[in-house]
């Protein structure tokens, strides 16, 4: 096996060709970056456009066989490369945001492509990336250098046949795998839906002579407080331990908090300890995208020196009523989700609101107390169950990626096909 460079082997970023030949209304294969699957290398819905809308546009050009990558973060990093497919035109376009690499005579567009796919050099184009923070790019200059170990055409066809099986292989594993992480998910709904509807405790009424004492309330009965806090001008950056900040939304995750989302208050602003989160406290986001707004979660455990946001409520139960565990629980309910999802309002899906009003009236059962604390009890047990459960399929996803690019670094030091 020899070794040449990626710039000798592929003429990367040719240029533009003659297309003043061609009528406006020539059909052509048209690839954004989105169309481009970092799994399977595949262009999934190519679309189809008219060269006259296309042919003035500074947009990147390419043929059938050429290969795509991905220049730009997060898309390089997440692996979006592929070899573009047949073109009945054979004139295509795409993202400026894409290397196309045309190999050479003698060189096999899959063989490169799967030399792209390794993560090592992935990490080596990061570390070559230029441009500002969330705009930066790999430099032509780094894959025109890259070394590239080239056998003659038909080993480089060979080796690409194995590893189109292995990566097919692999992605049958992950794909069933995804699918074990997807129930997992309704798992976990249906917990929370038993929960909230007594029939995850309708065994503990039975043993002790009761019946369903669930009575529905609405939530403002059912609080102690309720509040938001305030958003000053922060820094763009989390308040180190001992130091004031104010929680992120983002923060708030289903039954999820994360202290480490938020913001740096600034030395010159003056904190306010009525906004201080304390354990106990009930989070429900109010403002924001759609999926962002009507999140809840308890904040089971906290450090000191975080504030309340001005788009996050905080609720503190009435605990001779309800358990703030037990209210977590019941905000999490699909069903109640559905439901929360009704209150909200807004013009625009990325701009959505929930009033303090319509959270106070939204209606929820409440149980006895001690029933309350066997539903939390059983409810804990299950998602620690699904959690480990969860861990081992991530564990055995994981290992399915390591194995992958452990056959593309053995193909490419010469050791799945004999020279």
């Amino acid at each position: 096996m020899t070794e040449t460079s990626l710039s000798l082997a592929c003429t990367i970023n040719p240029p533009r060709p003659k297309l003043a030949s061609f009528p406006d209304e020539t059909e052509v294969l048209f690839v954004p970056m989105a169309a481009v699957d970092e799994g399977s290398g595949a262009v999934v819905d190519p679309q189809t456009r008219k060269l006259g809308e296309l042919r003035t546009k500074s947009y990147r050009t390419f043929e059938p066989g050429d290969v795509l990558f991905a220049k730009i973060t997060p898309c390089m990093e997440n692996g979006k490369s592929a070899v573009v497919p047949g073109i009945p035109s054979g004139i295509g376009f795409g993202s400026t945001e894409f290397h196309v690499l045309r190999p050479k005579p003698g060189v096999s567009a899959r063989y490169i492509w799967h030399f792209l796919r390794q993560e090592s050099l992935r990490s080596l184009a990061r570390n070559e990336m230029t441009g500002s923070v969330g705009q930066e790019r790999v430099p032509t200059s780094f894959l025109a250098n890259m070394t590239l170990p080239l056998p003659p055409e038909g080993i480089q066809e060979q080796v690409a046949d194995v590893l189109d099986s292995a990566l097919a292989a692999g992605r049958s594993a992950v794909d069933h795998l995804s699918s074990s992480q997807r129930q997992l998910g309704r798992f976990r709904e249906a917990i929370l839906s038993a929960a909230c509807s007594g029939r995850l405790s309708a065994d503990w009424r039975d043993d002790h002579g009761r019946t369903n004492e669930s009575v529905e309330e609405h939530l403002g009965n059912l609080v102690a407080s309720f509040d938001q806090g305030k958003s000053p001008q922060c820094e763009n950056r989390p308040a180190p331990t001992g130091e004031w900040g104010v929680i992120k939304t983002t923060a708030v995750q289903r039954r999820l908090f994360l202290e480490m989302e938020n913001k740096r208050l600034p030395d010159a602003l003056t904190h306010r300890p009525e906004h201080e989160l304390k354990p106990g406290d009930l989070l429900i986001t109010r403002a924001g995208p759609r999926n962002r707004v009507g999140v809840a979660c308890l904040v089971r455990s906290v450090r000191s020196h975080l504030l309340l946001c001005d788009k996050t409520y905080r609720l503190r139960v009435d605990q001779t009523q309800m358990l703030p565990e037990f209210l977590e629980i019941l905000l999490n309910d699909p069903v109640r989700l559905v439901e929360i999802d009704g209150l909200k309002t807004g013009t625009s899906e990325s701009g959505m609101n929930l009033t303090q009003t319509k959270v106070r009236e939204l209606l929820v059962p409440a149980p006895p107390l001690d029933e309350q604390v066997v539903v939390i009890k059983r409810v804990q047990e299950l998602m620690q169950l699904a959690d480990t459960v969860d861990e081992r399929v991530r564990t055995a996803t994981a290992r399915v990626v390591r194995s992958s690019q452990a056959v593309l670094a053995r193909a490419f030091r010469g050791e799945l096909v004999s020279l």
